[in-house]
């Protein structure tokens, strides 16, 4: 579904990313792991076209991502939750879900998909009609993430949605990444919680100051000794 070839970026003297090389099948859940740094989010934003590549391919479908703009990516079916939530905070539940729903297909099927987000997130249907600012930390999450799903996504970028959360809501956050993938949208990750994030992957990558070092299994990194050492204390 997903193609990235040689990819490098850099901002101004300063590369971020060498050579990077990530693949991302449809229904799979892959996930990029690394510490600060890294150029995880950059890679995000280089496939959602928030940043223009140095060199380098990705491709969607066989479509060139580096030839659209980031709104007509999201028309083809990538939609980004950000880092930090980027929520609107003067804005309530319902108006910042419905933020999520601008393309043409995903007007159509707003009511739909707001009672999708609302089932899927029934701590958001209590609150529809609360600013988006006055929510937890864990609401404002999953706010983030409903208002992506209302655009209708077949690959949805995660970037750090377990940033800041308990560990209670981390564990809710993880089970809900995996049943939105149980629901047909592919998903690629980003994520430093290394332990859960292997866990529920296909496959996943390690970026070490912006190159790929390692790429397999979830599982198979997740019983890796560099692994272990680097990232999980082990």
């Amino acid at each position: 579904m997903l193609k990235i070839e040689n990819l490098n970026f850099s901002y101004g003297d300063l590369k971020v990313l060498w050579d990077v090389n990530v693949e991302v099948k449809e229904g799979e859940i892959v996930t990029v792991i690394g510490a600060n740094g890294a150029g995880k989010s950059t890679l995000l934003k280089n496939i959602s076209r928030l940043e223009k590549p140095g060199s380098g391919s990705i491709t969607f479908n066989g479509v060139d991502l580096v030839k659209h703009e980031a709104h007509e990516v999201v028309e083809l079916g990538i939609v980004q939750v950000p880092e930090g939530r980027k929520i609107f905070p003067q804005m309530t539940v319902t108006e910042n879900l419905r933020m999520g729903s601008y393309t043409g297909k995903a007007r159509k099927n707003r009511d739909a998909n707001m009672d999708r987000v609302f089932t899927m997130f029934p701590r958001l249907k209590e609150r529809e009609k609360q600013l988006g600012g006055t929510l937890s930390g864990g609401e404002q999450q999953m706010l983030a993430i409903g208002r992506g799903l209302m655009a209708d996504p077949r690959l949805l970028l995660l970037d750090e949605p377990s940033l800041g959360l308990s560990p209670l809501l981390v564990k809710n956050i993880f089970e809900i990444i995996t049943e939105i993938n149980r629901q047909g949208v592919t998903i690629l990750l980003v994520e430093q919680n290394v332990y859960q994030s292997l866990r529920i992957a296909d496959r996943a990558y390690v970026l070490e100051t912006g190159r790929v070092v390692l790429a397999g299994r979830g599982e198979d990194l997740l019983n890796n000794e560099h692994v272990k050492k680097a990232f999980l204390g082990l």
